[in-house]
């Protein structure tokens, strides 16, 4: 019995095979495209459960089609992964702030690459916790409604700010978020705040976190991310 559909799209054939061939070794079904405009056309016709996405694409690229399919009603839930080479992170954390959520730098391993797509695939079927829930994760308890963090039992007096980012990390474990993500999350996308203040802000969170802190992992050139 075949699991979910992955949509996958590069325009390098040698990639494109390997990557079908992995996928479909762990039993998913795997519809291949090779352009930007084919992976609109076959996203809209298939309604695939994952999309692997090239951003480096003839024609339509892959941050076009990603903001295609996020601005599109019939689309907008398909998670999408990333596939970039080294030194784009500029398009990767467009890409995230488009609404990808997640992505692997070539040259890849073809395990990592299977490993990420079952872990969005299970974050898909898992609900997201409400706002209002308690989060219990690697010793820590974050109670929203008391704005109360305790690690391992004792308590963490932190700022507004502070307790929002993790927070909002916590709740999507596994999630990369860019810096400005973090900063809309918590005080709104009107807030104008620099990169180097939501740095400041985590430094902080982790310093008071002690042992806790390192589950604050730090993704390079792209922003953070609460540890799996």
């Amino acid at each position: 019995m075949l699991k979910e559909r992955i949509l996958v799209v590069d325009d390098e054939e040698d990639i494109l095979e390997l990557v079908c061939f992995n996928l479909k070794k762990e039993g998913y079904s795997v519809i291949p495209a090779d352009t930007g405009e084919k992976a609109l056309e076959l996203a809209r016709k298939e309604q695939p459960d994952l999309l692997v996405l090239d951003l480096m694409l003839p024609g339509m690229d892959g941050l076009e089609v990603a903001k295609f399919l996020k601005n599109n009603s019939e689309t907008n839930k398909i998670p999408i992964v990333m596939l970039t080479a080294r030194g784009e992170e500029s398009d990767v954390v467009k890409g995230l702030e488009l609404g990808a959520d997640d992505y692997v730098t070539k040259p890849f391993s073809p395990k990592i690459l299977v490993a990420r797509v079952k872990a969005l695939l299970r974050r898909k079927v898992k609900d997201l916790p409400e706002e209002s829930d308690v989060l219990r994760s690697h010793g820590l308890m974050i109670h929203p409604g008391r704005r109360e963090v305790l690690y391992n039992g004792e308590s963490i007096d932190l700022t507004f700010t502070e307790f929002g980012i993790l927070h909002f990390l916590a709740r999507r474990p596994g999630w990369v978020f860019t810096r400005f993500q973090i900063v809309d999350s918590v005080r709104g996308s009107d807030y104008f705040v620099t990169e180097r203040a939501v740095d400041v802000q985590i430094v902080g969170l982790r310093k008071k976190l002690g042992e806790g802190g390192t589950f604050i992992e730090t993704v390079r050139g792209v922003g953070y991310r609460f540890k799996e």
